[in-house]
């Protein structure tokens, strides 16, 4: 597909361009031109989008399931249903993210991805996020506590063979942990904060390791005390961590998604969605793990009443943020395209409108809601013309 769009508005993030077209061939961008060049290229297909804008495509790092797949489900089925659905939110990728389970569980959604990536017809999967079993039984949040283990080499040296592994959830401060960051970042994965009762000189070290985000701030970790500033402190004074936010205006107040942004930065902040395979189904109960949990008003709890995930699309999450924040779109795009691409170090291919970068376009009206969704050049959601 070779065609030049020419959107109302482009956000790349980082600068607002108008009067500017984006010619793309083979899955990427090309150049972004002036539009009134457009005409000099006569085999490229001309599009104009006179009230649309155009941003970089949404990236989710954190998402376990939706329109009822799961991640844990381990199949093509699945994935390709969280994938399609996806596409029709804006995310041209995602990191499909796994719960707490057994070896053998962990291992079979491993499998799956690697050989159904590149199956699936939405948005792209990039690797797959690893959210436990390494986790604090304090701040276990909605894992289950019957597979919550300590780091065992033997286990997680095998998830590497897979060559699938880009982020992985733990407890830095459970035994074991130091050795699994070091194996883990020498074989090319990101580790993140989270399930947590680290102190903030913990965070400091795990850090100093390379850990380099964390994991839905504030959510299920040790909270900020004036006098310890514990795992969220930690988190939210040491500017090599991003911090992974859900802004649902449930899981943290809106005032506290204010203050978070306000500390990180919106190049230290990732939205995401955390999201459930009852997003956008009906409310009632739902397999999660091991469990069963009961959705009602759309917002997602265990048996014992503690929330379990969320049912949050990333374009809403987007549109909460600029209410909560008071901010822009501009600086709310910024938290769901570069910001999680620099974090997972894709960002020379994803994350940003920039000649050499991938072409995954989300296409938004004027009141931000997603109209379309372009994956490597290919529309995958909407219509454009």
């Amino acid at each position: 597909m070779k065609v030049i769009i020419h959107p109302y508005q482009i956000f790349t993030p980082y600068n607002l361009l108008e009067n500017t077209a984006i010619q793309i061939g083979d899955g990427k961008i090309i150049d972004l031109i002036a539009a009134d060049k457009a005409k000099f290229f006569p085999d490229f297909e001309y599009i104009r989008l006179e009230k649309l804008i155009v941003t970089p495509g949404l990236i989710d790092v954190h998402t376990h399931g939706a329109w009822g797949g799961d991640t844990m489900d381990a199949t093509l089925e699945s994935l390709n249903k969280m994938s399609n659905f996806y596409a029709s939110h804006g995310v041209t990728a995602f990191y499909p993210t796994t719960l707490a389970a057994s070896e053998i569980e962990i291992l079979k959604a491993l499998k799956n991805v690697t050989q159904n990536r590149n199956k699936v017809a939405g948005a792209q999967v990039l690797g797959v996020h690893l959210e436990g079993p390494y986790l604090s039984q304090e701040f276990r949040g909605a894992q289950s506590p019957n597979v919550l283990r300590l780091p065992d080499r033997n286990e997680y040296k095998k998830w590497f063979d897979f060559d699938i592994i880009s982020l992985i959830t733990i407890a830095p401060e459970l035994a074991g942990s130091q050795e699994l960051i070091e194996y883990g970042v020498n074989n090319g994965a990101e580790f993140a904060i989270g399930h947590s009762a680290a102190s903030y000189e913990e965070v400091i070290h795990a850090a100093d390791l390379g850990v380099r985000q964390a994991t839905h701030v504030f959510n299920g970790m040790k909270g900020l005390h004036h006098r310890e500033p514990g795992t969220v402190g930690g988190i939210l004074t040491d500017d090599r961590i991003y911090a992974q936010v859900i802004a649902d205006g449930v899981h943290v107040h809106p005032a506290v998604v204010k203050l978070i942004i306000r500390a990180k930065g919106f190049h230290r902040t990732i939205l995401i969605t955390d999201s459930i395979r009852a997003t956008s189904l009906a409310d009632g109960n739902y397999e999660l793990g091991d469990m069963i949990i009961r959705v009602n008003g759309g917002i997602a709890r265990t048996s014992s009443g503690g929330l379990a995930g969320s049912t949050l699309t990333l374009d809403q999450a987007i549109r909460n943020v600029i209410k909560f924040a008071q901010i822009s779109f501009q600086d709310a795009i910024t938290m769901a395209t570069y910001s999680p691409a620099e974090a997972l170090r894709i960002q020379d291919r994803k994350g940003q409108i920039r000649a050499g970068a991938d072409a995954d376009l989300t296409f938004f009206d004027e009141r931000y809601q997603v109209v379309a969704t372009m994956v490597k050049g290919k529309l995958v959601f909407g219509k454009i013309k």
